[in-house]
Order: structure tokens, then sequence, then C-alpha cells
């Protein structure tokens, strides 16, 4: 197969190509970008194999930085962009089923594309539109399996995370998974444990937005991939639940209040569920805010400071899973309810703690900081107008009654 038109990306990163082709050594577009360019999807990362070992590469570049060169990679800086550079490689064993033992640099694309993880990921794409494919990738692809390179068994134990990616890959190509690559997932599950959560959790939310999160969620329980990760093991009847809907989330927000949700989490057990993922606390908050409206939602307890406790970006992934799960709530009904509050935070309140400082109304302390509560909740309820006078006039009214 000859690609006649190259990408943005790839045409920026020729150059690269034929400087280190002019100094002797093999060199070529790899993996995921050319798989991409080939599927017409958009590329992210252009990532570049080579025959030249690292000294050799940085002897050809003015300007080098040593991303990981123990692995034969080296980023070439060339007109504000960075290219990765890796040496055609060979890998010993895989001891704790993530990372090599030992890393071999060879001269040969055979070599390197032999330790690759599926077979549409193991192509290689020289600067004249060439594509080698040694593994039958092509064809994969145009059958639209997800095929182990050489035994799958031996792929899983270099690093066990590839039977997510291969899930992930499902779900992102909307690929079916060869069955003997699938059945190997299912015998090797129990590797996942020796994976960290960030690698998995990485994984796991590209599946979920991909192109059919079901099927991906679907092959996650088949394989029994799903009693390997926190949370999920004593779920499967929620789990299949969710099988039953058109599952679309557009966020990771999205993704993990749709489990928080149908697990039937509050704030406390979603956050404790975020954290064992390893998510940022700025996520757990935001899912944790989400998943608690949603059970407002559900209750029918919805009001303005409800949405106002949850927040902007809660109140959004809370209006979109309450659509996916069918709860009896319009599009955007909350999303609408949400925009026409006077005021989103507290900093919005037209009269501050200085104000009743300056206006001798109020001293430090704990009573001040009940008064704003008051006004604050006041004002998303509607209860009073968000203006200075009528903010002054309602806090000078709860001295008077509170000195009486």
């Amino acid at each position: 197969m000859k690609i006649t038109n190259f990408p943005i990306e790839f045409e920026q990163a020729l150059p690269i190509l034929r400087s280190i082709e002019a100094a002797g050594f093999e060199a070529y577009f790899v993996g995921g970008s050319v798989r991409d360019t080939i599927m017409g999807r958009k590329i992210h990362d252009v990532d570049i194999a080579t025959s030249a070992y690292p000294e050799e590469v940085k002897k050809i570049f003015n300007r080098t930085v040593d991303t990981g060169i123990q692995h034969g990679t080296v980023m070439v800086l060339d007109h504000g962009n960075g290219y990765e550079v890796t040496t055609f490689r060979t890998e010993s064993t895989y001891q704790d089923y993530r990372r090599p033992d030992e890393v071999t640099f060879v001269r040969s694309l055979k070599e390197d594309l032999k330790r690759r993880d599926f077979t549409i990921n193991a192509l290689a794409l020289s600067e004249d539109g060439q594509v080698t494919d040694l593994f039958s990738g092509l064809d994969d692809m145009e059958h639209k399996l997800i095929r182990a390179v050489g035994e799958a068994e031996e792929r899983f134990n270099e690093d066990a995370l590839r039977m997510m990616r291969a899930i992930r890959f499902s779900s992102q190509l909307d690929f079916d998974i060869e069955p003997a690559t699938e059945d190997a997932i299912h015998g090797h599950a129990y590797l996942l444990e020796k994976i960290a959560i960030e690698r998995i959790h990485e994984e796991f939310v590209k599946m979920m937005l991909g192109t059919r999160p079901n099927l991906g969620l679907e092959k996650m329980i088949e394989t029994k991939l799903t009693d390997y990760v926190p949370g999920f093991k004593a779920e499967h009847l929620a789990l299949k639940k969710l099988l039953a809907l058109d599952l679309t989330p557009e966020s990771e927000i999205e993704v993990w209040t749709i489990f928080a949700y149908v697990f039937g989490y509050n704030q406390s057990t979603t956050t404790k569920f975020m954290r064992e993922w390893k998510s940022s606390n700025q996520l757990t908050e935001e899912v944790a805010r989400a998943t608690e409206l949603l059970t407002k939602v559900t209750a029918n307890k919805v009001d303005n400071l409800a949405l106002y406790q949850a927040g902007e970006v809660a109140v959004i992934a809370a209006d979109h899973v309450a659509q996916i799960f069918g709860l009896d709530v319009e599009t955007k009904v909350l999303i609408n309810q949400y925009s026409k509050l006077q005021i989103k935070s507290k900093k919005d309140l037209a009269l501050s703690a200085k104000n009743l400082l300056m206006e001798n109304v109020y001293q430090p302390g704990p009573e001040l900081g009940k008064v704003l509560q008051y006004l604050e909740e006041n004002v998303v309820n509607n209860n009073l107008n968000n203006t200075y006078d009528d903010l002054l006039a309602s806090a000078k009214a709860l001295k008077e009654e509170g000195s009486n």
C-alpha cells in the first residue's frame, strides 16, 4: 500500500526522516499515527522509528533532548515542534508485566515491529508513502479486527495494560477483538492487578469516550477485567444494567458520574471510589457533586440551592447523564434553571463581609459568617434581590432581630 497524501503533521515532520536517511540510516513514521492516517482519522502524536542509535541521532540534529534515551528515545526539536525519534529495539522478559527488563537496540525494522502490541499498530510508513505491513495489519484494519502481534499471551505477559488497550481500541475504532486475542485477555485478566491504576484509568476513560463505549464495557465484563479494577467486581448487575442503555458520555466527569450513580453511591462513597481510581481532587469533587445532584433528580428534590451547590460543571454533566438514564427531566432543564440563578458563587454577592464591616453593621466573628450564609441562600432561592441596598437592609434587619 502507498499513501499519496500525507496529513500536515507528517508533512511537517518529513525533514526529520530525510535528515536521518541522508545520514545513511532508515527512518519511518510508525504506530497509531500511521493507522489513523490510513483510516482517515485525525492523528495526534507523530512517532518516528529509526535504525540509527540514540547517539547517532543526536549527531544528526543540532537540538535534541534525552527524553527516554535508556529506551532509545530522543526528542528532536525542529521549528517549534518536538518529535520523538526511537531506535529500533528488541525487548527481553517483563518480570513486572509492565516494563522490559532489558532493551537492545537493533538495525532491523522487522525486529522492532515484532514487539508491538497489535497488528494495526505494527505499521511503518516511509517518506515516499510506502506502508510496511509485516503482520497483516492492513487486512485486520479492513476486517475491523484487533489482533495481537504474534502470540497474544506473550504480548499480555509483557505488558498487561495491553488488554485494556485492546478493549479501548475496540471501543474507539468500533472494531471486534479477534477470538484468540480475546481468549488471551480472559485468561490473563488477573494480570491487570499488576498495573498501576493511573495507567488503567487513562485507558478506561478513553474507552468510555470512544465510538462504542457499550462494546468496550461489554468486553470488559466478558473477559473478567471488571474483576480487577476498583469498585467493579461486586457490581456486575449494575454494570449489565448499563449495557441496556445508550452510553454517550461527553466528558470524563460524565464517565465517572454514570458509574457512581448506577452503583448507588452518595457523596462520601463516590469520593472513596474516585480516590481508589487515583483521580484528581477536582475531578473527584465534580463527580461527587454531579452524582449527588442526580440523586436529588431521582427523588424530585432539585431546587435552586441544589443546583447552586453542584456548580456549573456538575450541572452540565448531571443534565446529560440524566438523559442517558432516562430520568424524568427534560433535556437541559437543569442547565437552564442553573443559568437563571442570580449568583453562581459567593463572590457574586453584591454585599461582602468587608462591606458589612465598613457599614459598622457587624464585627468580625461567627455572626458575620452566619449572616453572609443567610444572604447567600436567600439570594439563590430568590427570596432576596442581589443588590447592595437590599442585602444591606436585610443584614441590618437580622442584626436588629438578634438584639431584641
